[in-house]
């Protein structure tokens, strides 16, 4: 099982320049771990590409329905206390906002704290130095 992070999520419900390579990904291993609010910001995500014009009502519609069927597949990390205390000590290591800490501390949660020769699944750069250096192996479709 692989973590995924919304940012590497998203690209498997709307067309990015790395949903190819996410695409493979999720294909080799369909088992997939993420975050309890994973869907909330990858929804965020899909609404300000609609807002802004770069989706169509269409293709915001598709996707979301992507979104909630991909979702009902996976296992989410719900422990939110674990993961914020988590989080909290990945705040004072590395250099990431709230959302990226608490994604880095479900993945650590989901592996006991112990990620070695675990794969985070991740395309925003700043989250994958941080679980590389936390011990995770890293797969950066985006990189």
């Amino acid at each position: 099982m692989r973590f995924w992070d919304s940012s590497a999520i998203a690209p498997l419900v709307v067309e990015q320049p790395w949903s190819r390579a996410c695409r493979s990904l999720y294909r080799a291993d369909p088992s997939v771990a993420v975050w309890a609010l994973t869907q909330t910001e990858v929804a965020s995500a899909l609404s300000r590409l609609r807002r802004d014009g770069l989706l169509r009502e269409r293709d915001a519609a598709r996707a979301f329905a992507r979104l909630e069927a991909l979702m009902a597949k996976v296992t989410e990390v719900t422990a939110l206390v674990a993961v914020r205390d988590r989080a909290e000590r990945a705040l004072g290591v590395h250099p990431l906002r709230a959302a990226d800490a608490l994604q880095l501390g479900a993945a650590l949660v989901l592996t006991g704290d112990r990620p070695r020769h675990r794969s985070f699944v991740v395309a925003d750069a700043r989250l994958a130095n941080a679980a590389r250096r936390e011990g995770f192996d890293v797969i950066a479709p985006g990189a």
